[in-house]
C-alpha cells in the first residue's frame, strides 16, 4: 500500500476559497459531469446540512454532483447556491427538461467566534471555490473550510488552538481510497498511532495541554450551549464501485477514524458528518474499503492540525 495525493482520483476536482481575514471559508468537491454514488453518516447532535436527505437510500438520487463543506454555521448554508450556478451553467445537473438541476450537498462548521462573526461563505465565494477546483487549488491547513477551524473548546474559545483542514490517501493494487477531514472539534486531537495528544484544550499558560474529557467529567451540571457549535467535517472518496446504500455503511465505519483521533467525539456540540463518495468501478470489498476509510480519516484529521499554522490569537501544533 502505498501514498498517493488526495487529487489522484478520476472523476474529482477539489478547489477552496477563504476570507482569512474574516476567519472563514469553503472546499468545494466537484464529482464529475455524471455525478457520483454518494453516501453520508451523522453522529454528532448539532449539524448544519443542505439537502442530506438525498443520501438516504430510499431517496430516488443515485448520484449527485457535488459536496460543500464551509464555514459560517447555518449561514453558510446560502453558498451552495454559488455551485449549483456553477454547474449548471456547465450543463452538469439532472436533466429536467428546460434545464439541469445540480445535485449539491453541504455542511458547514461552526467559526462565527474565530474573528468576523457577520462574514460567512456565500454564494460568491462558492462559486470561486469551484473556478479554483478547475485550476486544481487544495492545500492542506488554514484553507477552505479549514479557515476558521479549531479544537479544544470544552472550557471556551480562550484555551483552545487552531486546526485546520487536512488529506491523506493510499492505494493498494488498483483500489485508491482517500480523505478530507475538517477538523472544527470540541475535543482533542490525538496522533492515532501512539495515542500522543497534538492539539487540544490548553492550561491558562497557553502552551501546555488540558484534558478535555477530565475538564467535562469534572461537573456532571446540564449544559445546554457548549460555545454554540464545533463539528468535524469529512468526505472518505475511493474509486471502488458501491452504490449510496454500501457508502452509508463505508461512511459509519470512517466514523471510526474520528474516534481513534479525537477525544471526545460525536457530542451534543458538534455536527460530526462523514461522506462516503464512489469515482470509480473496482470491484473490492465493502468492508476493506470501510476499514481504510477509518484509517485515512484518522490520519486525515491528524494531518489537518499539523499543517495549521497559528492564527487570530490561537496557537497551532507547529508552535508546540
Amino acid at each position: 500500500m502505498k501514498e498517493i495525493a488526495i487529487t489522484d482520483f478520476e472523476n474529482l476536482k477539489i478547489g477552496q476559497a477563504e476570507n482569512a481575514g474574516a476567519g472563514t471559508g469553503c472546499t468545494v468537491l466537484l464529482l464529475g459531469k455524471e455525478g457520483a454514488p454518494t453516501g453520508l453518516d451523522v453522529r454528532g447532535g448539532g449539524p448544519a446540512s443542505r439537502e442530506s436527505e438525498l443520501l438516504k437510500p430510499m431517496a430516488a438520487a443515485g448520484v449527485i454532483h457535488a459536496i460543500l463543506l464551509s464555514g459560517g454555521s447555518a449561514f453558510g448554508l446560502d453558498a451552495a447556491g454559488g455551485v449549483m450556478r456553477f454547474l449548471e451553467e456547465r450543463g452538469i445537473g439532472f436533466d429536467v427538461g428546460v434545464t439541469r438541476v445540480p445535485l449539491v450537498c453541504q455542511s458547514c462548521l461552526f467559526d462565527l467566534t474565530v474573528a468576523d462573526s457577520q462574514t460567512r461563505p456565500d454564494a460568491a465565494m462558492a462559486y470561486e471555490a469551484c473556478r479554483n477546483a478547475e485550476k486544481g487549488n487544495y492545500r492542506d491547513g488554514n484553507f477552505g473550510a479549514g479557515t476558521g477551524a479549531t479544537v479544544g473548546k470544552a472550557l471556551g474559545m480562550a484555551h483552545c488552538m487552531k486546526s485546520g483542514i487536512g488529506s491523506y490517501a493510499v492505494q493498494a493494487g488498483p483500489l485508491k481510497v482517500g480523505a478530507l477531514a475538517a477538523v472544527n472539534a470540541l475535543g482533542d486531537v490525538f496522533d492515532w498511532k501512539n495515542g500522543q495528544k497534538v492539539a487540544g484544550l490548553l492550561e491558562a499558560d497557553g502552551h501546555t495541554f488540558r484534558d478535555s474529557e477530565e475538564a467535562l467529567l469534572q461537573k456532571i451540571e446540564v449544559v445546554e450551549n457548549k460555545f454554540v457549535g464545533n463539528t468535524t467535517l469529512g468526505v472518505v472518496l475511493t474509486n471502488g464501485k458501491f452504490d449510496k446504500t454500501r457508502l452509508c455503511k463505508i461512511a459509519g465505519m470512517a466514523q471510526d477514524g474520528y474516534a481513534r483521533a479525537i477525544r471526545p467525539v460525536h457530542t451534543t456540540a458538534d455536527g460530526d458528518s462523514i461522506y462516503a463518495v464512489s469515482l470509480g468501478d473496482v470491484e473490492a470489498d465493502q468492508d476493506v474499503v470501510g476499514a481504510l476509510g477509518a484509517r485515512v480519516m484518522a490520519e486525515a484529521i491528524l494531518r489537518a492540525v499539523r499543517a495549521a499554522r497559528s492564527a487570530y490569537g490561537y496557537p497551532a501544533a507547529s508552535d508546540l
